[in-house]
C-alpha cells in the first residue's frame, strides 16, 4: 500500500507532501490544478520514461519519492529479496530527473533501472486511465488474474513442474539422440583415444618426474664438476674451510676464557663448522650417487617425446593427458550404454508428457469453468457502468501441441463489446480510456478477493457518465477499497462522496508563479468541496445541504 508521495520541482508543483491512508481516497479540484501531475509522478517513481520537460521552470532536477507498506504485497516483498534490494518490509522508491544528464532511480537507497522499477511497479500499482500502463491489457496477466480467480494455484504449479521436468528429459534425449547420430564411428574413436592414452601409464605426478629427471640427466656433466669443485673448497682442498673454521673456533674458545664477550663469536663458528661438515658429507653422496649412464638419458627424452607428441595431437598440456583419459573413458561408457539410455530416456519423456497433458487438461476445465462464472458477472458490472448491451468474454484458445507451455494449452485472453452492435475484440483493443477504465473498474471488483496488487489508480474512470451511473460508479470503487487501497481522480461529486477519504487539489498563483496544493479534506471541509463540485462556482445552502446529505449515505 502507498503511504507517503512526496514531489519536488515537477510541472507546476514545487513542494508536495502526501500521506495516503487504507480504502478509497477521492482526488478533486478545478479542472487543470494539477490532479493529473499526482498521476504523472507515480508513473515516473514506477519507471515511466523520464523527459526534462517535466521538470518545473527554473529548476534543474526534479525528485518523486515514495514509501509503501508491503504487508499486502507479497510478490513485492519476494521480487524485492530476489533481486537484493530488500529492506525488511519497507520499500522507498526514489526517482531523480536531471535537466542535463541521466535520470536516476534507487530502491531503498541502491541505485536501480528504469526496467527494475517498472518489474517492481507491476508488483505494486496499477493505474486505470487513458493514459495508463495497466496489467490488465498483458495476456499472461490476464492468465493469472483468471487462475487466481478461480484458485488454480495448486493446478497451475503441477502444470509448471510437469511441464518443466518433461522440457528437461526431451532437451536430454535430443543431445543423447544428437551424440548418437554417428554412434559407430564415434566408439570406433573413442576406443583408440582411449587405448593410444591409456598406454602411457601415467599419472600428473608421474609426468612431471619425468621433465624433472630430464632436466637432471642433460645437466649431468656440469652438476659432476660443480659439485666436486665445491667439495674440495669445502673439505678435500687444502686449506680447506671446515678445517679452517675448527681452527678458527679452537682459538676463540682460548679467548672467550680470557674474556667472556667473544663466546657468542665461538658458539657461531662452532656451528658454522658443523654445518659446513655436513653440506661436505651431503655432497660427496650425491656426487657418488650421480648417474652418468646416457642410456637412461635417451631413455628419459624418449618417453617425453611421446607425452608431448600426444599432447600437441590432442591439443592440451602435457599434464592435463591423464584427465583427457578419463574424459573419454567416461564417454565411451556412456556411448556403449547409450542404447538402454535412449530406450529409459523415451519412455520416461513420453510418461512425463502425459502427466502434463493430464494437469494441464484437469486446468483447462477448471480455468473454463472458472471463466464461465466471472464473465456474466463482469458483463454485469460494465452495464451498471453505463456500458448498456456491453458484453464481456474469456477466450481460451488451444495451442497446438509444440507451443504448449509451463502455463498449460491455451492462451487466455479477455475479450469485450462496450456498446450494442459492436463485435467482441480483445481488452487490449479497446479504443475508449474512459471505457477501459470502467471495463478495468468491473474486473477489478469482481477479482478483488483474489488481486495481488495492493494499490489501484483510477484517473477519471467518470469520463461521458453522470447521474446514477456516475454513483454506481462510486459504490463500485469503494467496494474495491474494502480490499485494496484505491485512489481515484473525478469530478463528479457522486464518486467523491462514496470516498472514506478525500483531497482537494488547488493551484496557486503566488507572485506570479504557479503552485500545485493537496490538502486533506475533514468532514466540513469535505461539505464544500462537495458543494463546489455540485454547484459549480456559486454555492448556495441548498447545494451544502445536498452535499451533506450524499455523504450521510456512506456513513
Amino acid at each position: 500500500m502507498l503511504t507517503y508521495l512526496q514531489i519536488r520541482d515537477l510541472a507546476i508543483v514545487s513542494h508536495l507532501e502526501l500521506e495516503l491512508r487504507p480504502g478509497m481516497t477521492a482526488l478533486t479540484g478545478e479542472t487543470g490544478a494539477g490532479k493529473s501531475i499526482l498521476i504523472e509522478a507515480l508513473g515516473l517513481v514506477l519507471g515511466d520514461k523520464a523527459e526534462a520537460g517535466l521538470i518545473r521552470v527554473g529548476c534543474e532536477r526534479a525528485e518523486i519519492l515514495a514509501e509503501i507498506d508491503l504487508d499486502r504485497a507479497p510478490d513485492a516483498r519476494d521480487w524485492l529479496v530476489a533481486q537484493g534490494l530488500d529492506d525488511d518490509n519497507a520499500c522507498v522508491i526514489r526517482r531523480l530527473i536531471a535537466r542535463e544528464g541521466r535520470s536516476r532511480a534507487f530502491i531503498n537507497g541502491r541505485a536501480a533501472t528504469s526496467a527494475q522499477l517498472r518489474d517492481l511497479g507491476e508488483r505494486l500499482v496499477d493505474i486505470h486511465g487513458q493514459h495508463a500502463h495497466q496489467s490488465l491489457l498483458r495476456p499472461d496477466a490476464q492468465r493469472d488474474l483468471l487462475d487466481a480467480y478461480g484458485r488454480h494455484g495448486d493446478k497451475s504449479a503441477a502444470v509448471a513442474t510437469a511441464f518443466r521436468t518433461f522440457r528437461d528429459l526431451d532437451q536430454r534425449l535430443q543431445a543423447l539422440e544428437a551424440a548418437s547420430t554417428d554412434r559407430a564411428a564415434r566408439l570406433d574413436l573413442l576406443r583408440f583415444q582411449v587405448a593410444e592414452l591409456a598406454a602411457l601409464g601415467l599419472s600428473v605426478a608421474d609426468i612431471q618426474n619425468l621433465d624433472q629427471e630430464q632436466r637432471r640427466l642433460s645437466h649431468l656433466g656440469r652438476l659432476q664438476e660443480t659439485v666436486g669443485r665445491l667439495l674440495i673448497l669445502l673439505a678435500d682442498g687444502e686449506p680447506a674451510i671446515d678445517d679452517q673454521l675448527r681452527t678458527a673456533t679452537r682459538e676463540l674458545d682460548e679467548l672467550a676464557g680470557i674474556d667472556p664477550a667473544l663466546t657468542e663469536s665461538r658458539d657461531l663458528l662452532e656451528t658454522a663448522a658443523i654445518h659446513a661438515s655436513e653440506a661436505a658429507a651431503g655432497l660427496r653422496r650425491y656426487l657418488d650417487g650421480l648417474d652418468l649412464d646416457p642410456a637412461l638419458l635417451q631413455t628419459v627424452e624418449h618417453r617425453l617425446g611421446q607425452i608431448h607428441d600426444l599432447a600437441r595431437k590432442y591439443r592440451v598440456k602435457p599434464t592435463e593427458l591423464p584427465e583427457l583419459l578419463e574424459q573419454r573413458r567416461a564417454e565411451l561408457e556412456a556411448l556403449e550404454q547409450s542404447d538402454l539410455t535412449l530406450g529409459d530416456l523415451r519412455e520416461r519423456r513420453e510418461r512425463m508428457w502425459c502427466d502434463f497433458l493430464a494437469a494441464a487438461t484437469e486446468l483447462t476445465h477448471a480455468r473454463r469453468a472458472a471463466a464461465e462464472q466471472l464473465a456474466p458477472t463482469v458483463t454485469r458490472s460494465m452495464q451498471q457502468l453505463g456500458m448498456s448491451g456491453g458484453q464481456f468474454e474469456i477466450q481460451l484458445d488451444p495451442l497446438p501441441a509444440e507451443r504448449a507451455s509451463a502455463h498449460g494449452l491455451e492462451r487466455v485472453e479477455m475479450w469485450v463489446s462496450a456498446n450494442p452492435g459492436q463485435p467482441l475484440q480483445p481488452l487490449a483493443r479497446v479504443a475508449s480510456g474512459g471505457e477501459l477504465s470502467r471495463i478495468s473498474l468491473a474486473i477489478q471488483v469482481a477479482t478483488a478477493e483474489c488481486g495481488r496488487v495492493p494499490t489501484l489508480v483510477f484517473d477519471e474512470v467518470d469520463v461521458g457518465i453522470g447521474g446514477g451511473v456516475a454513483e454506481i460508479v462510486g459504490r463500485l470503487l469503494r467496494k474495491l477499497g474494502e480490499s485494496r487501497q484505491v485512489l481515484c481522480v473525478t469530478h463528479l461529486p457522486q464518486v467523491a462522496a462514496q470516498a472514506h477519504h478525500q483531497l482537494r487539489v488547488r493551484k496557486e498563483i503566488i507572485e506570479g508563479e504557479t503552485f500545485t496544493r493537496i490538502e486533506p479534506l475533514d468532514d466540513r471541509a469535505r461539505i464544500d468541496e462537495i458543494a463546489r463540485m455540485l454547484g459549480g462556482t456559486e454555492i448556495t445552502a441548498r447545494t451544502r445541504d445536498h452535499a451533506s446529505e450524499m455523504l450521510d449515505w456512506t456513513r
